[in-house]
């Protein structure tokens, strides 16, 4: 448990001080009736007082003393960590930052018709939906963890930038390594779409069917051009090995434009049969930008499964509650057995 106001626990100091400082003037009270009585002040009496009565006398103090120190711990604003199930797809957007994007066969360029695109994803989100983003050149880089929450999300596509270089398969490895991390926080022990480790080591299973995980699909947005390792088909085959689809968009056109990168002049096409074979492997499917909305129907193809994330919850509430009830016990007892307060 944590507290989102940790200081406001030293308050739980005054719970003994307060009580000790109602001990002395209920001791000094006990002892002006015992004067003007004339009965003898207590002490030797009490310990012919049965154990049993001896403690009942004493609940309504100690219910008091624990009621005001659980309602002074929902002063501090407890946090827990709690396991709640939910229905959850996840989407990781992975765009083509590479020299390439900076053409302007598609208007204004390719990087910004990407960003574009992939920003209508991110508004078009059903409830449920987690998405990631996967940036790539040279590397593949995670930018953005699977995430529900939408504003981090488009701030990281707004920061994409065109760099060197072109790994397409470094980055849907990057994809892949950023899903198998989100599953890893799921909790073993509840149903999920990720099965529990298992006890032991099992015979050699056939790998998930191309496609058969309906919850999770990966889009790349790109030109298709790669001169860096690995193979983009050998990081689809790793894809389609998880049950995983690719839904490829191809930004530029294939006739293509001459670029100057760095004062060399490199001609830059759409490379349609590389975007095409990643969704072939994977079961997925292959559209160009320039075909209309390349964002539509993207969500029909994504399902939900079961998962259960850990959340943040504060509990102040149910604590203060708690505290509150402890309190009125203690106070309820003592005004039946003595008419007073504790």
């Amino acid at each position: 448990m944590t507290f989102l106001w940790p200081p406001l626990l030293l308050a739980v100091l005054l719970v003994p001080a307060g009580a000790w400082l109602a001990m002395r003037i209920d001791r000094r009270r006990r002892g002006r009736v015992a004067d003007l009585s004339g009965a003898p002040r207590s002490g030797a009496d009490s310990a012919t007082v049965p154990v049993g009565r001896r403690l009942l006398a004493r609940l309504p103090a100690v219910l008091a003393l624990a009621g005001f120190t659980v309602l002074v711990l929902a002063l501090a604003r407890p946090l827990a960590a709690v396991p709640l199930p939910r229905l959850e797809g996840t989407l990781m957007l992975v765009v083509d930052v590479s020299g390439s994007m900076a053409a302007d066969d598609a208007a204004p360029t390719r990087l910004e018709v990407a960003k574009a695109t992939a920003l209508t994803l991110v508004q078009r989100r059903p409830e449920g939906v987690v998405i990631g983003v996967v940036a790539f050149s040279d590397a593949g880089v995670t930018v953005q963890p699977p995430t529900s929450d939408m504003t981090a999300v488009e701030a990281s596509i707004g920061r994409l930038e065109p760099t060197r270089g072109t790994s397409l398969g470094a980055g849907i490895l990057a994809a892949v390594d950023a899903i198998e991390k989100a599953r890893a926080e799921t909790p073993a022990d509840y149903y999920s779409n990720r099965s529990p480790d298992p006890s032991a080591p099992p015979e050699a299973e056939a790998p998930p069917r191309p496609g058969s995980d309906a919850a999770t699909l990966v889009v790349v947005l790109s030109d298709g051009e790669n001169n860096e390792r690995p193979d983009p088909l050998d990081a689809a085959a790793a894809v389609a090995d998880r049950g995983i689809r690719i839904v490829a968009v191809g930004i530029g056109t294939p006739q293509g434009v001459t670029l100057d990168l760095d004062g060399f002049r490199v001609e830059t096409r759409l490379d349609e049969a590389t975007l095409q074979g990643l969704a072939d492997v994977t079961a997925g499917s292959y559209a160009a930008a320039t075909d209309g909305d390349p964002a539509a129907g993207i969500y029909d193809e994504l399902a939900r499964a079961l998962v259960v994330r850990e959340e943040s919850i504060e509990l102040t509430g149910l604590i203060a509650a708690i505290g509150l009830g402890l309190l009125l016990a203690g106070t309820g007892i003592s005004l039946l057995r003595g008419g007073r307060l504790p």
